[in-house]
């Protein structure tokens, strides 16, 4: 009967696997090998029914010594997987949240410095087209004195999922520091970057980003300032680039906030 109790171990094992898969054809095998372990728990214990206190020597041990392995067998596989499907899971989640910039939810700034070097890197290797978005909302001392910092946290959090989600896929979104959100556009010319840009502004400027409770009226709109910047080869490093966006942001502060401006 040890064999039969390895078995029902490998059923809970394999149930908290696939607590942990999602929905799909790797999901689907488990359960397809859930059900072949029911069947095997199944013949054990009809074999053990029937044959119980009639074997009258050691041959006849065999078979069930062998059912004794294989439920052995299917316990450590079952086991095994489980932990590493855990493990996994945990490495995953450590190095997300080593990533990302717990307030906002999007990259950090470790991460941004490092994509960013790599980014400028295949861009002179393969002379590529690279632009980079420096994103500053407007205004934002007011919004943290008048509302105070807990609606102030919110409202960047917001506009940095709003950029996020109004980017595309192949666009870098992190938090530079302070209220200023930085995106990566690979493979971008500076006109592309600049509409890129606009319709971020346009976006964040169209959007309820203060809560409900603290809004006015008429509506308090958040609008963000945006330094566009294209690499070119005379650039050393990330710092230049970072620099020219970080000029045609403050220029775009200077003259009004609330828009666009290029550098070059």
């Amino acid at each position: 009967m040890a064999g039969a109790v390895l078995l029902v171990i490998s059923l809970n094992a394999i149930r908290k696997l696939i607590a942990e898969l999602p929905e799909g054809t790797l999901r689907n095998r488990w359960y397809l090998l859930r059900t072949m372990i029911i069947s095997f728990l199944i013949g054990y214990l009809g074999y053990t029914f029937v044959y119980w206190q009639s074997h009258m020597s050691t041959g006849d041990l065999m078979v069930p010594a062998v059912f004794f392995l294989g439920g052995w067998f299917v316990w450590l596989v079952s086991y095994l997987s489980l932990r590493t499907t855990l493990d996994i899971r945990r490495l995953v989640l450590l190095e997300q949240e080593n990533i990302t910039d717990p307030l906002t939810g999007v990259f950090n700034r470790r991460y941004l410095e490092r994509r960013l070097v790599d980014e400028i890197a295949m861009a002179r290797r393969y002379d590529l087209p690279l632009s980079i978005l420096m994103m500053d909302i407007d205004h934002f001392k007011s919004i943290n004195d008048t509302y105070g910092h807990l609606e102030g946290d919110l409202v960047l959090h917001r506009v940095a999922k709003l950029a996020a989600h109004t980017v595309r896929e192949a666009d870098i979104v992190a938090r530079y520091g302070g209220e200023e959100i930085l995106v990566i556009a690979p493979n971008t010319m500076i006109n592309t970057a600049e509409t890129l840009a606009e319709r971020l502004r346009v976006e964040i400027q169209t959007a309820s980003l203060l809560s409900p409770d603290v809004q006015t009226d008429p509506p308090r709109k958040v609008t963000v300032s945006i330094g566009v910047a294209c690499f070119n080869h005379e650039m050393r490093g990330s710092r230049d680039l970072i620099n020219g966006a970080d000029e045609a942001l403050y220029r775009a502060k200077g003259g009004g906030r609330n828009r666009v401006v290029v550098n070059g």
